[in-house]
Formats: C-alpha cells, structure tokens, sequence
C-alpha cells in the first residue's frame, strides 16, 4: 500500500499542475472598481417628494452643463395664482442656493447661485408675469444667471414657454431670458439670449 502511495504522489503532481489557469502575458490590473457615474443619481422618491410639497426641478451644475434635478416647494392651498408664482419662484431659488445633497455631490453637482437672493412680483407697470429679483441678473455670475433661468423658465412660476421675464429690484428695464440647448449644454460660456420687455 506504501509502494503504491509513493508511485501514485509524482502522477498525481503532474496533473494537478495542468489544472491551473495558465500564465499570460497580457496585464490583467484593471485597477480599482469604477465609482459612482458622474451626474447619475437614484430615481426621485415621488411619494416622499409630494410630502414635501409639490414637486419641481431645478437645473444644478454637473459636469460643466445644466442638469435638472428633483426638488419639492412647499405652497399653501388656496393661495391666489399670482401670489402662487412668487412662492414657487422663491422656493426654487431656495432650492438652487442650497448646498446639494451628499449623493448629488459624490456625482458631481454642484450650484452657482449664491444664498440671500429673493424674487417678487411685478411691479405697478411691469407685465403681470415678470419677477424682480434682489440682485439684478446683469451682476449674477454666468452660471447663476443660466441656472436661474433654466430653472424658472421651465416652471409654474411662468407661462411655461421656455422664457421667464426678469428684472432688478427696481423698476428699471426687464429682460425675457430663453433657456435653450446651448445655455444648458455650455452654461459658462453661452450667455441666456434676452430681449428688453416694454411694461404695461
């Protein structure tokens, strides 16, 4: 039994070393497992948003373009049209202030509209849609200014034609900015096409 166990060790050697995966010359170091991609976040929680007030997008900056994301604005029931637009435009301008969320960050995300800008009404001879801002858009940064209309543009807080009226805080000249594909595509670069807007 020992002779045969002696006799069976170099036979067995032999084929366990035919077994293996062969070398290669090719590299095989794929390197780490690729991250979270850039600009791609989860599905939207739709039933968590609707508790949060009714649902709407914002445009944030990923990846040198405009990106829309979910965000929810809280607006009481029964509030007056008019006075609903201004609620919704401010909540926007909330959302886009505020710091994206970690999940949004890991992305890429990220915003140019800085915290304490507040919107209102049209003035006594402005077109009932204009909104006056704090800080007229002519100082706002590039991307600010192209976040800001993407944003409202494509709202409830105007008519929903890709345009939105806005001016300073004073009763001087309004603008309509359009939003178009190459302000969201080249936010930085590609200034929002505008045409002065004669009051009422």
């Amino acid at each position: 039994m020992t002779v045969r166990r002696l006799l069976a060790l170099p036979l067995l050697g032999l084929l366990l070393s035919g077994c293996g995966i062969r070398a290669t010359q090719v590299p095989t170091d794929f390197g780490a497992a690729p991250s979270r991609v850039p600009c791609s976040l989860p599905g939207p929680d739709l039933s968590a948003q609707s508790a949060r007030g009714v649902p709407v997008q914002v445009f944030l900056l990923c990846g040198a373009s405009l990106v829309a994301v979910d965000r929810a604005v809280r607006v009481p029931e029964g509030t007056p049209d008019a006075r609903r637009r201004v609620i919704v435009a401010q909540g926007l301008l909330d959302q886009l202030a505020a710091s994206p969320s970690a999940a949004e960050r890991s992305a890429g995300y990220t915003t140019y509209v800085q915290g304490g800008l507040s919107v209102r009404g049209p003035g006594p001879k402005d077109p009932e849609d204009a909104l006056r801002l704090s800080t007229p858009p002519s100082r706002l940064a590039s991307y600010a200014l192209a976040q800001l209309v993407c944003t409202l543009s494509d709202s409830a807080a105007t008519e929903g034609d890709g345009s939105v009226i806005l001016g300073g805080p004073d009763t001087g000249l309004l603008h309509r900015y359009a939003c178009t594909a190459d302000v969201r595509d080249r936010p930085g670069n590609a200034v929002p096409p505008s045409s002065t807007v004669v009051g009422r």
